[in-house]
C-alpha cells in the first residue's frame, strides 16, 4: 500500500513538472522526496562500483529540480503561503524555515461568496 503511494507521488510529480497552478498536499510532497532519496541512494551505491551509474546519479540530482520546484511551490500554496517563500531556501537558516513550511498542514480552500 505504501509502495503505491510512493510510486504514485513520484510519477505525479514528474507528470506535473511544469504545473505551477493548484496545490499539493503534504503526502504528495514528502512521498516524492522519499522516492528521490531512495533512488539517489541506490544510484550512489551502485555508482560506487560502476562509475557510469555514479554519473547518472549526478544527472538525476540535477534533473530532479524540474519536478521538485513546481511541487514545492504547490506545497507552499497548499500550506497557505505565497510562492515567493521558495526563495527563503537560498539562505542557510532559511532552508530550515522552508523545511518547516513544507511540513505545515493544508489550509482549506476559501469559497467565493
Amino acid at each position: 500500500m505504501k509502495t503505491n503511494k510512493l510510486i504514485s507521488a513520484f510519477s505525479s510529480a514528474w507528470r506535473r513538472s511544469f504545473d505551477y497552478a493548484g496545490r499539493s498536499d503534504r503526502g504528495d510532497y514528502w512521498w516524492f522526496v522519499l522516492a528521490s532519496i531512495i533512488l539517489l541512494l541506490l544510484l550512489n551505491i551502485v555508482g560506487s562500483f560502476v562509475p557510469f551509474i555514479g554519473l547518472l546519479a549526478n544527472l538525476y540530482l540535477i534533473a530532479e529540480l524540474v519536478p521538485h520546484l513546481p511541487l514545492a511551490v504547490r506545497r507552499l500554496r497548499d500550506a497557505g503561503k505565497d510562492w515567493q517563500w521558495i526563495f527563503v531556501g537560498i539562505t542557510g537558516i532559511g532552508s530550515l524555515w522552508l523545511l518547516y513550511l513544507h511540513t505545515l498542514p493544508s489550509k482549506p480552500l476559501l469559497r467565493a461568496a
